[in-house]
């Protein structure tokens, strides 16, 4: 285990003083009620800072400022130039501040500061991306007699909830604020209860641009309270979430009731597919790092390993060696490939599934001892296509290994799932890696890469029950906007 002595590990100074409040409307403040929570260093199990519990006095007084802001002339007519300037104004003030948001993204999910620093620059060049767009929204204009003139408008839907997981706190706060703000909404964001404070710092940072007040506001809590509070309230008109299956879908079910708009990206069960032709040192590469890269605690993990019969044996070798090279440890020590898992009620849950495996005949092969919120990289065999570790997101660093016959095999087995948000292919006939990613029913297919993401180039979201409508791409722009049609006839 890479440890890092006390003294040495960083203390922003963003931790200091009294408990983190809640921005609404441009101004910091506690919570009505008074509450807080502790947020805690997975690491080493020490209280980092309090932070508010937003009510629903709070989230009330929240959606109200939102509210406010879209209405407001400096917002809702603000020249498409001037706001691509603002939006390059916080990918700039995000860049400046990288090393910050990314240590307080480690300390607080225990993620390696390596991973952290990539999501905070990946972050930055989300919203440079969408910099560009304000000056790019056209309308159309459709056939008509002389005496007509009919066109279309794209406008925004109002007031935007940006509710975030854990697991990629800056990233994730981005992916929304970007499209979200290009397209002249607002946005009440509430960030997960387990990692708020690059959410918190970054609403300071906010205040370093022409932004105006009220067009971001942040409220932390838990979901059951803060988190219901945001998406029931009629003030809001669309719920872009990250998260769990379980919470989507009751999110879905809340939205009904008033018909808000929803983007819901949600769990996933993805299959790594290696076919016999495959570069297999690359191919277990890409595999280990699908299921073990930030502890497993990924939506996109590649949980079920996919194996073509003849090389089997060898790349089990593979994957066994590239597993001991994920060394576990501090999130700051430089040769960390590991952190701790989130929580210790998080740890037994995925730590119930390696029973679960074996009380299913399931053999495991892990590359160290789990310990304190410490999970190795493990690999269970022999559990067929009904375990519940084969079935259902573990969320940490276990994967199933499993054969297939030919490429219709890998498809069936691949496809059998109820989620389907992404998947990854290794073969050198491209032709065939071409066929197998159409078949697959996944959002995103990697063919001999994982995890490469655009910058807001390329539409990111799942089939089936991993979500519904995407992220990024042009598709992105259509879930923040409204079309309207208007339709004017000559006096």
């Amino acid at each position: 285990m890479l440890t890092v002595a006390p003294e040495t590990r960083p203390a922003p100074r963003f931790l200091d003083g009294p408990a983190k409040q809640l921005l609404i409307g441009g101004v910091w403040r506690p919570a009505a009620s008074g509450d807080t929570f502790e947020t805690l260093d997975p690491a080493t199990g020490r209280v980092l800072t309090s932070v508010a519990a937003a009510g629903q006095a709070d989230v009330d007084a929240a959606v109200t400022a939102a509210r406010a802001a879209f209405e407001d002339p400096s917002w809702a007519e603000m020249a498409p130039y001037q706001r691509s300037r603002i939006l390059l104004q916080i990918a700039d003030v995000m860049e400046r501040h990288a090393d910050e948001l990314a240590v307080l993204d480690s300390l607080d999910m225990g993620g390696p500061l390596w991973m952290t620093r990539w999501l905070v620059d990946h972050s930055v060049e989300v919203i440079r991306h969408y910099a560009g767009w304000p000056t790019k929204f056209y309308g159309q204009t459709a056939p008509s007699d002389a005496g007509a003139f009919h066109y279309t408008l794209r406008q925004p839907l109002g007031v935007v909830a940006a509710i975030t997981a854990w697991n990629g706190p800056v990233l994730q706060l981005a992916w929304k604020l970007g499209p979200a703000l290009a397209t002249g909404n607002t946005v009440v964001a509430k960030p997960a209860e387990w990692s708020p404070l690059s959410a918190l710092r970054l609403g300071e940072l906010l205040g370093e641009t022409d932004l105006p007040p009220g067009v971001v506001n942040i409220v932390t809590g838990d979901g059951a309270g803060t988190g219901e509070a945001l998406i029931s309230h009629p003030g809001v008109d669309k719920v872009s979430f990250t998260g769990s299956l379980a919470v989507g879908k009751h999110i879905l079910e809340v939205s009904s009731r008033d018909l808000k708009r929803v983007t819901l990206e949600l769990g996933g069960k993805s299959p790594t597919i290696v076919f016999d032709d495959a570069g297999l040192e690359a191919a277990a590469r890409g595999a280990v790092a699908g299921f073990a890269q930030g502890s497993g605690e990924g939506c996109v993990a590649g949980t079920r390993i996919f194996v073509q019969e003849p090389v089997r044996e060898r790349f089990r070798e593979l994957l066994l060696k590239e597993m001991e090279a994920y060394a576990l440890g501090d999130p700051f020590h430089p040769d960390t490939r590991m952190g701790p898992l989130i929580s210790a009620r998080h740890f037994a849950r995925v730590d119930s599934y390696l029973d679960s495996a074996r009380a299913e005949g399931g053999t495991l092969v892990t590359a160290g001892e789990a310990r304190d919120l410490y999970m190795p990289p493990t690999l269970i065999e022999n559990v067929g296509p009904d375990a519940r570790v084969v079935r259902e997101e573990i969320f940490g660093p276990v994967a199933a290994l499993m054969t297939f016959t030919d490429l219709d095999d890998a498809v069936a087995q691949g496809n059998d799932t109820i989620y389907g948000l992404s998947a990854s292919v290794w073969t050198r006939d491209l032709a065939r890696a071409h066929l197998v990613a159409r078949r697959l029913q996944a959002g995103t297919v990697w063919v001999n890469t994982y995890a490469e993401m655009s910058a807001g180039t390329v539409p990111f979201g799942g089939f089936k029950q991993s979500g519904l409508g995407r992220e990024h791409g042009t598709d992105v722009l259509d879930a923040y906007t409204e079309v309207k049609s208007v339709m004017i006839r000559f006096p």
